[in-house]
């Protein structure tokens, strides 16, 4: 990955400008004017914020940036300007309109939360001589750009009549067009090379109500086919993104805390654009951006991702896949949906699984073969305690959770109250069940959910009680 960071691309972003305001504060009291909090405030910052944040990511990574762009002749849009020429990204595509009202988004924020925004702004579609001037500008340096990104916030800037005038430039300069889009009407975007909506997005746009692989695949084969594009992309959150070229496939991601999601969708179009303008093929692109994402998402604001991020990142995970394993009932269900858009056989097991031995691992090694994909339920402290007694479990729930993650034949373990897993076996809906051998005979709790149950005979000699009677001095 980090062959990228010496790439430095350049890459002309189009689209509507605007400022990202911030006031930082904390709350301890409502007002006694009106039910709200009042909000101490401690620190105000500004940043670059909608087509100025794709430039943010886009410089964070190294890149050589050019923006196009119409603002107003304002305070607001002085300061965009110089922020801008700050970075050393090339405004000759910058005009100013006088009666234009720059866009300035002002977030109020307490204690990690965003309590109020309120905006500042002209949405009317930029004048005819704007757009002439745009067009003017990215003609003369078109040779020299290697990739456009159109961040389009439906503020006026990206018109019908200058997003077509542009795609149909750089199709004959055979440059790359991705476009972040905006509103329910695409055909603006048509002949681009990528579009990146999110679901809900992709099916307002397609009219289809995305619910499942079904649907997700008729609603990106739809946009590509009807809009000619290279190729389709619907980000599904947590999920990851979905590409629609020749085929389909998802490119997963891995969840992380997420403290807000503000420009998130900026930086996949900066990071997607950046590796493609690199060389990187889409899937490589998506997995980068992927990553990139869950970096931002992680931090407060419109934020960035640099290539040492991204790198450590994508480390981290590899370093800790054994905690990454033990999920919620909340954050498996996610895993399970992901699971089954990909096309997994689910395997699920549980126990208590209170002393490891080697009869444990044989039995979840055989369980695994079953299936993709191994799901352990294991009874919680006060579960094992009445089904087992009160001198039990020996090891608490998250060190028998634990080590069964750090198996080769796991691939997720959840804890579970309940005296039965049955509501967790509602909950991941297992194709295959497994059981040990000694219920031959005997109902099998989910066997009316799951799709099918198997029988796992145990090593003969081992079991937690016995080594238990063995540590107590008793004969076995």
């Amino acid at each position: 990955m980090r062959k990228y960071a010496a790439c430095s691309p350049s890459i002309l972003v189009i689209g509507d400008l605007m400022l990202d305001h911030y006031l930082w504060g904390h709350t301890e009291r409502i007002s006694p004017e009106a039910p709200v909090p009042v909000i101490d405030v401690r620190d105000e910052s500004e940043v670059l914020g909608g087509a100025g944040n794709v430039v943010n990511n886009l410089v964070a990574l190294g890149a050589r940036v050019s923006v196009a762009s119409a603002i107003g002749s304002d305070e607001n849009g002085r300061r965009l300007a110089l922020m801008l020429k700050s970075l050393g990204v090339k405004t000759d595509a910058l005009v100013s309109e006088p009666e234009r009202k720059t866009t300035r988004k002002s977030r109020v924020i307490a204690s990690h939360q965003q309590v109020v925004r309120f905006d500042s702004e002209t949405r009317q579609p930029i004048a005819h001589e704007t757009e002439e001037k745009i067009l003017a500008s990215v003609r003369k340096q078109l040779f020299m750009t290697d990739i456009i990104l159109l961040s389009d916030y439906g503020k006026g800037v990206l018109s019908d009549r200058l997003t077509q005038e542009i795609i149909a430039m750089a199709r004959k300069a055979k440059v790359k067009v991705l476009v972040d889009p905006k509103g329910r009407d695409y055909s603006k975007y048509r002949g681009a090379t990528l579009v990146t909506p999110n679901k809900k997005e992709a099916g307002e746009a397609t009219g289809i109500d995305i619910v499942d692989e079904a649907s997700l695949k008729e609603a990106g084969f739809r946009l590509k086919n009807e809009l000619g594009l290279d190729v389709a992309m619907i980000t599904l959150s947590e999920e990851g993104m979905a590409i629609f070229d020749e085929t389909m496939r998802t490119i997963p991601t891995v969840a992380q805390e997420v403290y807000d999601v503000t420009g998130a969708g900026d930086t996949v179009l900066s990071t997607l654009g950046y590796v493609l303008a690199c060389g990187g093929d889409i899937d490589e692109a998506a997995r980068v951006a992927n990553a990139a994402a869950a970096v931002v998402v992680g931090k407060l604001g419109s934020a960035t991702a640099t290539w040492d991020e991204i790198v450590a990142y994508e480390k981290a995970l590899h370093e800790s896949t054994t905690e990454h394993r033990i999920k919620s009932r909340e954050a498996l269900a996610k895993s399970v949906k992901r699971l089954r858009n990909e096309g997994k056989t689910i395997v699920f097991t549980n126990g208590c699984f209170d002393i490891l031995h080697l009869g444990h691992v044989k039995y979840l090694e055989k369980a695994k073969r079953f299936g993709d994909v191994l799901i352990v339920g294991v009874n919680s402290d006060d579960s094992v305690r009445r089904l087992k007694g009160a001198e039990r479990p020996v090891n608490p729930e998250f060190d028998r959770a634990y080590l069964l993650a750090a198996l080769d034949a796991v691939d997720y373990v959840t804890i579970f109250e309940e005296d039965t897993p049955y509501e967790l076996i509602k909950t991941v809906q297992p194709d295959i069940l497994v059981k040990g051998g000694d219920y031959e005979g005997r109902e099998v709790v989910g066997s009316d959910i799951a799709k099918e149950v198997r029988l796992v005979d145990f090593v003969e000699g081992r079991s937690t009680t016995k080594t238990i009677e063995k540590m107590k001095g008793k004969r076995c």
